[in-house]
């Protein structure tokens, strides 16, 4: 049994150390929210926090994790910097399919977090990791730069 700080909260797992968070997230806990992508960490849909930090699941093992706090798109709801950047997005009209758009979200979150007003060339390099199929990527910056401007 592994004991995860999952967004906030303790939660039990009963998984082996070596299986991937994101399959612990969405087979076993049911948080969807989090999505597979690539499965090798290049696509960015897997993006979650951990320690504050942007992670991909696909290629944690639960088991890394140790005392670290897990943060999932779930979990970020009533935070000021995140209700910002998902008011953002909704104001730019950002998604389009929406798939990519859960890790989207987690990685321009911990940007903000890490540099609160940053040029276009930080957010390229901190959302480089991160692909959108539909070629989102104007909008997505538009929407980083707003919820910067709205003090986020």
């Amino acid at each position: 049994m592994i004991t995860l700080r999952l967004n906030g909260q303790d939660t039990p797992v009963d998984v082996t150390p070596d299986t991937p968070l994101l399959w612990v997230l969405r087979d076993v806990l049911g948080l969807t929210g989090t999505k597979f992508g690539c499965g090798i960490a290049q696509c960015g849909a897997c993006t979650v926090h951990i320690d504050g930090k942007a992670a991909r699941a696909c290629v944690t093992p639960v088991g890394a994790i140790g005392e670290a706090s897990v943060t999932t798109i779930e979990g970020v709801s009533g935070d000021t910097l995140a209700d910002a950047v998902m008011k953002a997005w909704v104001d730019i009209d950002v998604v389009q399919c929406g798939y990519c758009q859960p890790g989207q979200i987690m990685a321009a979150i911990a940007l903000l977090r890490g540099s609160p007003n940053p040029t276009d060339a930080q957010i390229d390099t901190a959302m480089s990791g991160n692909i959108c199929r539909c070629g989102a990527y104007v909008r997505i910056r538009a929407a980083i730069h707003n919820a910067a401007a709205a003090g986020a």
